[in-house]
């Protein structure tokens, strides 16, 4: 049986503590590009992971995703357009994390470009075949 060496373990600590370091790095200054002066309230617009996430809220009604959900905020990812939903105890889920919830959009939209590994999102096709 193989057993790992001090070193070796040591040396997979140093290099997970670095990816953490980093992560975090990216995900404060994505934070704070996202809080940036004139921005309205609800209102994001950031870079993550090399993707550009664009947020913006709700309104009172209308479409969206070609069927009616008033208040939904509208969730890019480099222009394209995330189907999103509300759960009823307020968590989100997407189309591309359908089976994870999240506590607010943004973080919704992120796990989605982890999720989706630099592919492009497709166009969402509401309604049966003809």
């Amino acid at each position: 049986m193989n057993k790992i060496t001090r070193r070796q373990a040591l040396g997979t600590t140093a290099g997970a503590l670095t990816v953490l370091g980093i992560a975090g790095a990216t995900a404060h200054a994505a934070a704070t590009d996202s809080r940036a002066a004139g921005t309205p309230a609800g209102t994001v617009d950031e870079v993550y992971q090399g993707r550009r996430i664009q947020i913006s809220p709700g309104t009172g009604g209308g479409h969206h995703g070609g069927h009616h959900s008033p208040g939904l905020p509208t969730v890019k990812i480099d222009g394209r357009e995330l189907h999103v939903m509300q759960n009823a105890d307020g968590t989100w889920i997407s189309v591309v994390n359908h089976y994870e919830t999240f506590a607010e959009p943004a973080s919704l939209a992120r796990a989605a470009v982890r999720e989706l590994q630099g592919s492009q999102l497709a166009p969402m096709q509401m309604g049966g075949a003809a």
